[in-house]
């Protein structure tokens, strides 16, 4: 089956994150979209009820298309680390709190690996994980995944980017996500890898 294809014009970015609608603006630039957040048109944030990123992906994704009477695009992601158990995955937000700290996010990811005794190397692998799902009002929904592998530094590193940006350090690589200027991180990340295929099967 085919997939619906994006149109040149409005379309929902179903986020209140300001870090993550900025990314995925900047991602959607060259193809005549014009994002507008969930938050600036007054959209309530819906419950995120799902079991994987994927789930509660769509299920923003629909809310917003449906309230707004446009095409949406939401990204749930996170931080899944090995040693905790994939933790803290779909509740990444979450454990930022209301309103999010994820300077305290963080501390207890470290308090948890120092609880688990995973102190160096390879214990402290870990892996940003991205799904995007783009709904049409009254229509269809389809979603694309990317992740990017890693571990986890301590103390914080960087000013750039937002959320566990600070704490993880891609392979390959020397730097954490915020010490990277925003362009190069793009290149990488695992929302650029999930808005790929996005592109490949809406955008082309």
């Amino acid at each position: 089956m085919t997939t619906r294809r994006l149109e040149p014009g409005p379309i929902v970015v179903a986020s209140h994150n300001p870090g993550k609608v900025r990314e995925i603006e900047e991602l959607l630039a060259p193809f005549g979209l014009a994002p507008v957040s969930a938050a600036s048109l007054g959209l309530a944030e819906p419950e995120e009820t799902g079991a994987t990123f994927r789930a509660n992906a769509e299920l923003k994704a629909r809310a917003s298309a449906e309230a707004a009477g446009l095409p949406a695009l939401a990204d749930d992601s996170g931080l899944a680390v090995e040693a905790l158990d994939g933790a803290p995955g779909i509740h990444s937000a979450r454990w930022a709190g209301r309103p999010h700290d994820f300077a305290a996010a963080m501390a207890r990811v470290e308090r948890e690996l120092q609880r688990a005794g995973a102190t160096r190397g390879d214990d402290r692998r870990a892996r940003f994980v991205c799904a995007l799902a783009v709904a049409w009002p009254k229509g269809a929904c389809v979603t694309f995944e990317g992740t990017v592998e890693g571990r986890i530094l301590w103390p914080p590193r960087g000013d750039h980017g937002f959320g566990y940006d600070p704490i993880f350090v891609p392979d390959g690589y020397d730097r954490t996500f915020a010490e990277m200027e925003p362009a190069a991180k793009q290149e990488i990340s695992h929302r650029a890898r999930a808005f790929k295929a996005l592109v490949e099967a809406c955008l082309r």
